[in-house]
């Protein structure tokens, strides 16, 4: 699946992946300082005039999610950062998660997002300049992930590729093995598609056996998975994930099945191993 994410900013897949960020960025904060770790950080912010009109995805997604009614807090809290950027209303611009971390951020944190392809790494430089600690570096961000969690205690560590490449999976679980074998206090929240359940099957027993423990999968499926060439839904796999996180896990993905989904999704959390 080539993902290019500015066709896809601002889908329902975001909306699971950045309103749990959130979740999970205020629950790491209640604790003491946080340093995010951003594996696949992409442009950082979405003008969503651009490529996303064509694939429409953004108006079946934070476009609805914005004229929604009765949202449930954590929904809410998304929602209020796409308002903020946003000023005169709508929803044209959509925050990718370095944004959206660094707008969340003390002056004790920190976000570092690392970005492969260079004109994407110069657009997130750009859409960080105005936090001083929240960065964008050019690098491949399974290996620069795994050298940064060395020097840090319990980093919030991003996983999101794009899928581009068939070694996606295998990279994911082995960049989360590799950053909790660094740390074993990190917590690693990895963004897949669900296409398939085999394919899907196979990333999380990469993950168990890595010995990985704490794995909770949370699944948003807005349809029946029986079409591989469709993203049919998305997981948010949260290795090391922390208490609360089940219950904030299924009123996310909740609503969005609810609130996006065809008749036929479902949402469901689970922990594996």
């Amino acid at each position: 699946m080539n993902y290019r994410h500015s066709f896809h900013a601002g889908n329902f897949a975001d909306l699971v992946k950045h309103a749990l960020v959130l979740w999970l960025l205020k629950e790491r904060q209640a604790r003491g300082p946080v340093s995010v770790l951003d594996t696949h950080a992409g442009a950082g912010l979405y003008d969503l005039s651009g490529d996303a009109v064509r694939s429409r995805e953004a108006e079946a997604g934070v476009a609805r999610l914005m004229t929604a009614e009765a949202r449930p807090p954590l929904i809410e809290a998304l929602a209020a950062e796409v308002a903020a950027l946003n000023p005169q209303g709508g929803a044209r611009f959509y925050p990718g998660s370095p944004v959206l971390t660094a707008r969340a951020l003390r002056a004790e944190d920190s976000y570092r997002g690392f970005e492969l392809n260079p004109p994407v790494e110069a657009l997130l430089q750009e859409a960080l300049a105005p936090w001083h600690n929240a960065t964008g570096r050019a690098g491949d961000g399974y290996e620069e992930a795994v050298r940064a969690a060395r020097g840090l205690k319990a980093p919030l560590v991003l996983i999101d590729p794009p899928f581009e490449r068939p070694d996606d999976y295998v990279r994911s679980a082995e960049t989360a093995a590799a950053v909790l074998g660094a740390d074993r206090t990190a917590c690693v929240a990895i963004w897949t598609p669900l296409k398939d359940l085999e394919t899907f099957d196979g990333f999380i027993r990469r993950l168990e056996q890595a010995g990985l423990s704490r794995v909770l999968v949370a699944e948003a499926r807005l349809r029946p998975l029986n079409n591989p060439m469709k993203m049919n839904g998305c997981a948010m796999t949260i290795v090391n994930a922390p208490s609360g996180a089940d219950a904030a896990a299924a009123e996310i993905c909740g609503w969005t099945v609810q609130a996006l989904g065809d008749p036929g999704g479902r949402a469901e959390v689970w922990r594996a191993g």
